[in-house]
């Protein structure tokens, strides 16, 4: 932090004294490449911390949830729950009338009555949804007539609902290792009830202040002197990079003192110095450097303005930097050099909030009168960036850890067309777009290819919005890859008909698809698939929760139903894990899902057939690193094997 080391190099040196100069003034590149060639880039170890202590913290594990969040169908206003079957036609001149059951749901209460055609019950927001209802009318659309309520307002099957698992689905990676725990990333661990974490150790590294002339903070300052500004500095730095500074203080010019200091540090994973970086008849610290161990000092003087005199070594394998003394000149060397390898050794990225314009791919519906911020989650394309609604719902505690940012939908706006531009505010995260873009259907096997490939230095982001959501957004070029299972119901091919030119198609895996029930249920035990389709209207009592609209796996069951429509066919979940979770609750009496669902949740399981889970690539990013990269490790023979092992067929 002196003058004194950075003019000493300059100044005529004193009577006896010689004066050394600079070893070799080299580029910043190859300053970088002799550093880092003796340095392991990668977190320095694990360790588990209770949820309270995990903010800030790197995720050193990925998060793999237990249970469906959330973990039954839940009303999302103060209502009835009803058919709504029931509301179709109601308007204000012409009402529908309802009974009301002798029950009254709130949250925490299980429902004792089940829904029939002309009932209701009234329901809490986050109340469980009872059996028979598959949807919620708001309270302020109804009126109540001895025993009754008059319905104001048609509503569609689903509407005011959201479905276990919908946020959080059993067996889902909800975070991925590597991950800044914020916030929100603590939110989400805690809608788990996970209480410890494991985390990459901080990096620790030692401060050393050099110079005669320096004193610290508090202490008297007398003429001559100047106050150790570098060492707080360096400190904060380091915090905010994800390290555990290690103050040492000052240390005056003594040679003894100054390698006494270092003896200290090597507890240390990094060890700075502040000044005494210039070669003059004073300077301790490249001498007191060179001694530490080898190869020792790689660099001394650097083409850099500011930073010029700046030393680089390594010592067994801990890196040693000795900063210049200007707090400018120190900071700025500090993260030319020092910062990537503290972010290697802890895991964590820089952060920078930032305001951006993108494009809406859908349109956007809004309730007049009132201001809407909506989460939305940035894809980058040829024309910019696209801002994708995250879909999951006001009450998911996922869509806030997901989102990159939001946009601000003003009071009087009803709609935003598809297309439209809109500003969105980040949420106080660097814009660093991810090396992969994934769009489609979501699926376990996906899940674990994108971690292995996280794990390789690749990054992805994915958003889960459906095969025929993946397909338009390929054929949009707003994605890398499309994950995609479309079956063709006039051929019963799945995929390969939906090309459109500019598309290839990359050949994925087979997941099995079949229905589910609960264990000793009669109706469906020891029945082969064709009788149980052929005889589903004829089961007692027998109650199906159906897919969206949309997905690879609704055109199965329209296809095989051949145009029944069982009781519970309205009921609309928008996952494998919410099919298979409505079955184990009793809420449903069957549904069809993939096998390795079924076994997650201990379902019986009968086949109906193997579906084809494929990848969708534009033809304009075939050759992209990260996408020939994913092509390779999907036909890694290993990958493969582990995949086999979690029930997908390769």
């Amino acid at each position: 932090m002196t003058e004194r080391q950075q003019n000493a190099s300059s100044s005529v040196p004193a009577a006896g004294l010689q004066q050394e100069q600079f070893l070799d003034v080299i580029s910043k590149e190859e300053a970088t490449r002799r550093f880092q060639q003796h340095l392991t880039l990668s977190p320095l170890g694990e360790e588990e911390v209770l949820l309270e202590a995990a903010l800030g913290r790197v995720l050193a594990q990925d998060i793999i949830s237990n249970i469906d969040v959330p973990a039954f169908d839940r009303s999302n206003v103060d209502g009835f729950a009803l058919q709504a079957y029931d509301t179709y036609s109601a308007a204000e001149e012409t009402p529908r009338l309802v009974r009301l059951n002798n029950e009254n749901i709130t949250p925490g209460q299980v429902p004792q009555i089940a829904i029939t055609a002309g009932t209701a019950t009234p329901v809490a927001t986050g109340a469980i949804i009872p059996r028979g209802a598959d949807a919620v009318i708001m309270i302020e659309e109804t009126d109540f007539i001895d025993g009754q309520i008059e319905i104001h307002k048609a509503v569609t099957p689903g509407q005011n609902v959201t479905f276990a698992g919908t946020d959080i689905a059993n067996g889902e990676t909800v975070i991925r290792r590597g991950q800044l725990l914020t916030s929100r990333e603590i939110g989400v661990l805690a809608a788990l009830g996970i209480v410890q974490v494991s985390v990459y150790r901080k990096p620790r590294v030692a401060i050393i202040s050099t110079g005669n002339e320096i004193v610290s903070p508090g202490q008297p300052l007398l003429p001559g002197t100047i106050y150790d500004s570098n060492a707080s500095l360096l400190a904060a730095a380091v915090t905010e990079l994800g390290g555990e500074p290690l103050s040492l203080g000052v240390i005056p010019d003594d040679e003894q003192k100054l390698a006494d200091a270092l003896q200290t540090a090597k507890i240390a994973d990094v060890i700075l110095l502040s000044g005494g970086t210039s070669k003059g008849a004073g300077d301790l610290s490249y001498r007191a450097v060179s001694e530490l161990g080898s190869p020792g000092i790689v660099a001394h003087g650097v083409a850099l303005k500011p930073g010029k005199p700046i030393c680089l070594a390594v010592a067994e394998g801990k890196p040693v930097v000795v900063l210049p003394g200007f707090p400018t000149s120190a900071i700025f060397t500090f993260h030319e050099f020092v910062a990537p390898v503290i972010r290697a050794y802890s895991g964590i990225p820089a952060e920078q909030r930032e305001t951006v314009t993108a494009e809406i791919p859908v349109r956007i519906h809004s309730d007049r009168g009132r201001t809407e911020y909506l989460l939305v989650g940035l894809i980058q394309n040829e024309r910019g960036y696209t801002a994708y609604p995250m879909g999951k719902g006001s009450g998911a505690v996922t869509t806030f850890s997901l989102a990159d940012g939001f946009i601000t939908i003003p009071a009087q706006t009803e709609q935003l067309e598809a297309g439209s531009t809109v500003s969105v505010q980040r949420l106080g995260k660097q814009l660093q777009p991810a090396d992969l873009v994934v769009i489609g259907s979501h699926c376990i096997g996906l899940d674990m290819i994108l971690s292995r490939l996280h794990q390789r230095g690749i990054t992805s982001k994915f958003m889960a919005v459906g095969s025929t959501g993946g397909l338009t957004a390929a054929q949009r070029g707003e994605c890398d890859i499309a994950g995609v299972h479309l079956m063709d119901p006039s051929t019963g091919i799945y995929n390969t008909s939906f090309l459109t030119p500019g598309l290839e198609l990359i050949s994925g895996y087979q997941r099995l698809q079949g229905i589910v029930y609960r264990t000793g249920d009669e109706r469906f035990m020891g029945k082969p698939i064709d009788d149980i389709f052929a005889n589903i209207d004829n089961f007692a009592n027998s109650t199906m929760i159906n897919r969206n609209a949309g997905s690879g796996t609704r055109i199965l069951i329209d296809r095989r139903l051949k145009g029944k429509k069982p009781p519970g066919y309205t009921v609309q979940a928008k996952s494998h894990n919410a099919v298979a979770v409505a079955v184990e609750q009793g809420r449903a009496d069957w549904g069809l899902t993939i096998a390795p669902v079924a076994s997650r949740y201990h379902l019986e399981f009968v086949p109906v057939q193997a579906e084809q889970y494929d990848f969708i690539i534009p033809q304009c990013r075939l050759e992209r690193p990260a996408v020939q990269e994913f092509r390779r490790l999907l036909d890694d023979p290993q990958m493969r094997s582990a995949l086999r092992e979690i029930g997908l067929g390769a």
